[in-house]
């Protein structure tokens, strides 16, 4: 697997080392000498894979798979979707990365790959991406549903999410159809990338590269939202936001001094300014 790396400051890069298969499976060693009893997890899901490909595939078909849809069919569709377009292998490394570099939670990057329900969430809407660009959007909306249930995580199969991307905590995250995440953003829990109406066209926030978004805020209607923009958490956003700006409130206005990396320096306090 290629080492993925995303822009972040010196002082974050010195917290964690990256997130490569190889520490993966180490981590994953030494958990298993130090918990008996998740030995035989660890090497069905990561000791026994030949990839950090193969692992994420058959991690997310056990998670997906229910009664109506067994593993094994997600598992091959999965795989499937990686050698097609191995993009998507690279975009889960940097996520991987982003959460691990970005998450004081986060302890190792084990922890992330196993239990953390936005990475989870993230890998499981490029899939349906890949099968909603591909026509098969009934079996895109049937792992979209799966995604809602297991990890309260919403996203639209067509929206379009670029790598390097945080959903922290994740739960009550929804993303609509025609909406645009760019590459290193951070979004927490409760946000709403939504509409206005119910008009069908493109409808939905454009969010431009290295966004915070705090826990609650809604962003509503065809609107841009500047690269590195800062939005405060229960903010509902109606109107375009400058790049590099601060905005709070109900309609959320400019507040503030200019914010500079806030999406991987994680400051959500909009009474000081971003570093």
């Amino acid at each position: 697997m290629t080492k993925m790396t995303v822009v972040n400051t010196p002082e974050q890069m010195a917290m964690s080392k990256p997130c490569t298969w190889t520490q993966l499976n180490e981590e994953a060693a030494r958990t298993a000498v130090q918990e008996r009893a998740m030995a035989s997890m660890l090497h069905d899901l990561i000791l026994g894979q030949k990839s950090f490909q193969s692992a994420l595939a058959n991690h997310l078909a056990e998670k997906l798979a229910n009664a109506e849809f067994k593993a094994i069919h997600i598992r091959e569709t999965i795989a499937d979707a990686y050698n097609a377009d191995p993009s998507m292998i690279k975009s889960a490394s940097a996520d991987l990365l982003a959460v691990r570099q970005r998450d004081p939670a986060a302890t190792s990057c084990l922890q992330v790959f196993l239990y953390f329900k936005g990475f989870l969430a993230l890998q499981t809407y490029r899939i349906t991406h890949y099968l909603f660009t591909q026509g098969r959007d009934m079996f895109a909306y049937h792992l979209q549903s799966r995604c809602s249930e297991l990890f309260g995580v919403d996203i639209h199969p067509a929206a379009k999410i670029g790598h390097g991307i945080m959903l922290d905590h994740a739960t009550g995250i929804v993303i609509g159809e025609t909406a645009v995440v760019g590459d290193g953003c951070s979004l927490l829990h409760g946000v709403t990338l939504g509409g206005t109406g119910k008009e069908h066209q493109d409808r939905h926030p454009k969010v431009g590269e290295g966004v915070l978004i705090g826990a609650g805020a809604k962003i509503l209607g065809n609107i841009t939202i500047g690269d590195h923009a800062r939005i405060a958490a229960g903010s509902v956003v109606l109107s375009a936001v400058s790049s590099h700006c601060t905005v709070a409130g109900v309609p959320a206005k400019p507040i503030g001094g200019p914010c500079k990396n806030p999406a991987q320096n994680m400051n959500q306090n909009i009474l000081k300014d971003d570093t």
